[in-house]
């Protein structure tokens, strides 16, 4: 029987060779881009905040839905922050710090998944492990961390702006780091699991409790995942705030 994740994974590649650009992408450089987001990514946008970057998936998916908008992306881990620059190479409207975002800045753990984009600066469960299988910890890198407010000016985020997250756990320090920032994005992209899949990571209700109490409201649920019981593992939220 195949996996939830495995179908997701092959619709994907059916939409991925359907655009030139996506197909070079997969076939060279081996990104498959995020096109589930597309539902997400409006025209007008002017700015889009990638946190998680891994190896360029969502930001490709930016640069063919949300043409307009400059991506600045974020990703501390040092070999998808090396394929996510060979993707990008000579593109003025993408930019990538190859740095984590949380509240203080300093070094930290990255414990580095078999599957990259399933690094995260929490350990890995056991349970990530069963439900994604090939997600295991293969080994630990020392990264930089900061507040995005280190890195980003304030006249760099033109609105609309967007801020998406992906960060495998280290969802709330993230947006904790994003908060001097927050009130320059209209939408948050973030996300989140309703199970704990890394050690210490806040779940979907905490997520939205946060976000709540800062104003902003929950407009959708995309890209649902289930375990073989039904029950929801994680899904990718988006806020709006009200103008």
């Amino acid at each position: 029987m195949i996996s939830a994740r495995t179908l997701l994974r092959l619709k994907k590649i059916i939409w991925v060779i359907s655009s030139t650009r996506f197909r070079r992408a997969l076939f060279l450089h081996r990104v498959l881009a995020g096109i589930e987001h597309r539902r997400i990514l409006v025209d007008d946008l002017a700015t889009v905040v990638d946190i998680g970057a891994n190896r360029g998936q969502f930001s490709l998916a930016v640069r063919k839905y949300a043409g307009n908008a400059r991506v600045i992306a974020f990703e501390p881990h040092a070999e998808a922050a090396t394929m996510f620059k060979r993707l990008f190479k000579g593109e003025s409207k993408v930019t990538l710090h190859q740095v984590a975002i949380g509240p203080e800045s300093g070094e930290t753990t990255l414990h580095v998944a078999a599957a990259d984009d399933s690094s995260s600066l929490l350990p890995i469960t056991t349970l990530q492990n069963r439900l994604f299988p090939g997600t295991f910890e293969i080994g630990i890198e020392m990264v930089k961390v900061g507040p995005l407010s280190e890195f980003v000016a304030l006249d760099e985020i033109r609105s609309p702006a967007m801020l998406k997250l992906d960060v495998q756990g280290f969802e709330l320090q993230a947006l904790q780091g994003c908060e001097m920032l927050l009130d320059r994005f209209s939408y948050v992209y973030v996300e989140c699991s309703f199970v704990e899949l890394y050690h210490g990571q806040a779940l979907v209700d905490s997520i939205i409790a946060w976000l709540s109490k800062r104003s902003w409201r929950l407009s959708g649920i995309y890209n649902l995942v289930h375990n073989k019981s039904g029950q929801s593992v994680q899904a990718d939220f988006l806020f709006e705030f009200p103008r």
